[in-house]
């Protein structure tokens, strides 16, 4: 079954991860072009502009958020592993596999429904930046609810793939104590 469900999945949220973190890094190298002629304007010419400002906040927020799946997939966000080695291996898997990504779904869902609203309203009245040049809001409080929904599927799939994962843990802390001498106990959990 967890093979199946990784050869279907797989492939997709790689395919898909993998065009978020090309226009997240290319909008950073946008964002550094953009610096570049905004310092160039405001110290060489004597010319100061705050397109290229607000440009480059509103791309770093969006390399933010579209670049966050790619971290988790690489088992790179923050965790607190100064607790987490003191439980048995089991629960380890269930913390880090089933009980985070609950807790990660649960805050980045709420954070996708309330920015997708928010996204809509923008659009439906119109708004824009407060800027000397007036920006559409739109579709760049669009890109919130696309990037962490995106995240809350990844998290999702991980924690599927968690759950399967629990027979084999459980298998794995039994033949770690065989290993070491001790009787084979069974954890529950």
């Amino acid at each position: 079954m967890e093979k199946k469900l990784r050869q279907a999945v797989e492939p997709w949220i790689e395919r898909i991860n993998l065009v978020f973190v090309g226009g997240a890094g290319l909008l950073i190298v946008i964002m550094g072009f953009l610096s570049t002629y905004g310092a160039v304007r405001r110290y060489v010419f004597r010319s100061p502009e705050p397109v290229s400002y607000e440009f480059a906040s509103m791309f770093l927020l969006i390399s933010f958020v579209l670049a966050n799946a790619a971290v988790e997939r690489q088992g790179r966000l923050l965790r607190c592993d100064i607790f987490l080695d003191h439980f048995p291996r089991t629960m380890q898997h269930v913390i880090s596999n089933i009980i985070s990504p609950i807790m990660g779904i649960t805050f980045f869902g709420i954070i996708s429904w309330i920015s997708f609203g928010d996204a809509l309203r923008a659009l439906e009245i119109g708004q824009v930046s407060r800027s000397a040049w007036p920006v559409p809001l739109f579709p760049v409080k669009l890109f919130i609810p696309i990037g962490y929904g995106f995240f809350c599927l990844t998290l999702l799939y991980r924690m599927v793939l968690g759950i399967l994962g629990l027979k084999h843990a459980a298998q794995e802390v039994e033949q770690m104590a065989v290993v070491e001498g001790e009787q084979p106990t069974r954890e529950i959990g």
